[in-house]
């Protein structure tokens, strides 16, 4: 089984490489057209929003749960095939079916589960260092509040109230060093208020990598990301900022989080707490 799990990765990566190759040559997908015809969202029109009622399943990921919010994934967040959740995030998101693929295929791994026959509930995906992970961006740790379905204010308007940048249009975009910046901070903070704190290698990278898809799916604007990450909301009109005619491969991505991460500087945050 572990053998099997290891060449299917390198059949995944090498997937990836060959559609990361095709994103060089392949024209961009028009602006207005980033969704496929047919699909949710295309043209910029979404389904109708309704936020989740009592007994609803959500999760520690915005972007999952505001698609089960938009009725792209099923409304209550219950009994999703791990083999549709791939062509459906493909869809809204334009994230390469590789990547796509890695992604459903590990959390029907980490859940036990077969990729191909078997459901989840979206409140499932947060098993404590499975995906969800202490010194979210969005969420306090597991230990304060079990149930990671539910955004953190003060996290969020703190992050977005960081955002430095500016674009072309001069709307104002969260950096890489201002997610770094803040990244720092939550990982300091949550190891002082958490006894049972742990970041390993994979999470500080898994962290990083959600951190870099606000960069690269949202293009840091942060319009669009107060309303996805405090009301886990699509705006009418909004498509992603990756037009790569294959989507965001893994490999495109991991360009941005190598640098988030390599930016993420504990020890300096740490010593200008203690100055002030």
């Amino acid at each position: 089984m572990f053998l099997t799990r290891i060449l299917q990765d390198f059949a995944v990566f090498g997937w990836d490489f060959v559609l990361s190759l095709t994103n060089i040559l392949a024209p961009l997908r028009p602006v207005g057209h980033v969704v496929p015809e047919g699909h949710p969202g295309a043209g910029g029109h979404w389904p109708e929003y309704m936020p989740p009622k009592e007994g609803d399943s959500r999760c520690s990921c915005p972007g999952l749960n505001a698609m089960a919010n938009h009725g792209i994934l099923p409304r209550n967040g219950k009994g999703i095939p791990f083999k549709d959740l791939g062509e459906l995030v493909r869809n809204t998101y334009n994230i390469a079916p590789s990547f796509c693929f890695f992604v459903s295929n590990f959390s029907a791994n980490m859940l036990k589960r077969n990729y191909r026959r078997d459901t989840f509930d979206l409140a499932e995906l947060d098993v404590h260092n499975g995906i969800e992970h202490d010194g979210s961006l969005t969420r306090e740790d597991s230990v304060h509040v079990p149930d990671q379905g539910t955004p953190h204010r003060p996290f969020i308007e703190e992050l977005l109230a960081s955002a430095t940048g500016k674009d072309k249009e001069g709307n104002t975009i969260l950096t890489i060093a201002d997610l770094s910046r803040y990244s720092a901070k939550r990982r300091v903070d949550a190891r002082t208020s958490n006894p049972s704190y742990s970041l390993s290698f994979f999470h500080k990278m898994f962290a990083s990598s959600n951190s870099s898809l606000l960069l690269t799916i949202y293009g840091g604007r942060v319009d669009d990301l107060e309303v996805v990450l405090l009301e886990e909301r699509i705006t009418e009109g909004w498509e992603s900022r990756v037009r790569s005619k294959m989507g965001l491969t893994i490999a495109a991505l991991n360009m941005t989080v190598l640098r988030v991460e390599m930016g993420i500087d504990e020890k300096q945050y740490a010593q200008s707490i203690k100055q002030i």
